[in-house]
């Protein structure tokens, strides 16, 4: 007989033999709860969207590229049971996100957990980036952030609960060389999950962050990560590698439950201690 906390109850009971079970459960199970995921058809987010699907979500995968969120969608089908539907939608298009939700509420019902995790990245040097470079990683990161934030934030609040995780990055301070557009986006990600954790903080919505260090696609491979690039990555990182997708799923559950019911407006890092190095 074990003593174990009810995350839904906020209570203290004597558990039996299926104790430490019920206990992680009532902390961290997402059963019967929907979770939409924009940018979910890409290698980071498409792992959070199976992620979720196996802790209990029906998931909702939003993708610029259709294509790429249906095999998503129809692998949480196939290898999980749960719902889930592919949407192809451009993120930073709010008319657009807003059709989004009301065809995931017909589907599904309210949702419960957002993760906003749409953007691109370029690697142009600082004096050549255009005007239309820049706005367009602009638009898919920190304008995409804003307008999921607004959309599914609105629906939130109507219902008076509800889980909102944004992509950091561990260029959002002190900025990553060589990704200029994209660290000012994703400094200004860490700003809005700040003061919107502050905003609704007493409305039931909880806004944190995620900050990922390396877990490169093979796009990072081919335009950012250099032999010498690569060998000054794992050289700061206490850990002596990458990250691998799958380590980034139990930082989302964390902050979709109860178990972080206390936490808002924080930045969560998963990064082989790369923030933590100096020299």
């Amino acid at each position: 007989m074990g003593i174990g906390y009810a995350g839904d109850a906020r209570k203290i009971f004597i558990a039996g033999d299926h104790g430490v079970s019920d206990f992680i459960t009532g902390l961290f199970g997402l059963g019967g709860r929907v979770a939409v995921v924009t940018g979910g058809g890409g290698y980071l987010c498409g792992e959070m969207s199976r992620g979720l699907a196996r802790a209990g979500c029906d998931v909702a995968v939003i993708d610029l590229r259709q294509e790429k969120a249906n095999v998503v969608a129809e692998d949480i089908g196939k290898l999980f049971g749960r719902k889930a539907i592919g949407i192809g939608v451009d993120a930073a298009n709010k008319l657009a996100m807003q059709t989004a939700l009301d065809q995931i509420s017909d589907a599904f019902g309210p949702v419960d957990i957002l993760i906003n995790g749409a953007g691109i990245n370029a690697p142009t040097p600082f004096l050549d980036i255009s005007l239309d470079e820049f706005h367009a990683v602009m638009d898919s990161q920190i304008t995409s952030t804003l307008i999921g934030c607004q959309v599914f934030g609105e629906h939130m609040l109507a219902r008076g609960k509800g889980a909102i995780i944004n992509i950091s990055s561990a260029s959002a301070g002190p900025p990553l060389s060589k990704a200029f557009t994209y660290s000012v986006a994703k400094a200004g990600i860490k700003n809005l999950t700040q003061n919107l954790g502050r905003e609704w903080a007493t409305q039931g919505v909880r806004v944190n962050a995620i900050r990922p260090g390396f877990f490169p696609t093979e796009w990072n491979r081919e335009n950012f990560i250099t032999p010498e690039r690569e060998a000054a990555i794992l050289g700061h990182t206490p850990m002596a590698r990458y990250g691998e997708v799958e380590e980034l799923v139990g930082g989302v559950i964390y902050l979709a439950s109860d178990a972080s019911s206390f936490v808002t407006g924080s930045e969560l890092t998963v990064d082989g201690g790369f923030s933590a190095m100096t020299v």
